[in-house]
């Protein structure tokens, strides 16, 4: 379950823009829960009063996703990415990306490395002088 500011605007977000569809909504005109699904993966939206918003714990989700290179330049094309997002081999063994929704919610996608795939050397703002 993800906290949202705006269920109506998450399930755009969502559904427009990361290719799920919507499974269930509580309400047509101002939904407060729903759950949105793509491959198997049903993700659910929660309305958080903004005056708590301060107080609500945001995750960071991560997806296990077998064509995550194609997944990657499907979303780059939807202009999701943050400034930092990038498709990256990791030291810990994967092959991932990650971005945040509308609600600051974190997106991980990602999955392991092939054999013989080795890490990306750590990028020079990484490294210590």
């Amino acid at each position: 379950m993800l906290p949202s500011r705006d269920v109506a605007a998450a399930i755009g977000f969502y559904v427009g823009r990361l290719g799920f569809r919507l499974s269930f909504a509580d309400s047509t005109t101002n939904p407060g829960y729903a759950g949105v699904r793509r491959d198997g993966i049903e993700v659910h939206l929660q309305w958080h009063d903004p005056e708590e918003w301060g107080r609500v714990e945001r995750p960071m989700l991560r997806f296990v996703v077998p064509e995550v290179e194609a997944l990657f330049d499907e979303y780059r094309d939807q202009g999701v990415f943050h400034e930092r997002t990038a498709l990256r081999r990791t030291p810990w063994g994967t092959r991932e990306f990650a971005f945040y929704d509308l609600d600051m919610n974190g997106l991980t996608f990602y999955r392991g490395l092939a054999e013989g795939e080795a890490p990306d050397p750590p990028a020079d703002e990484d490294r210590p002088e």
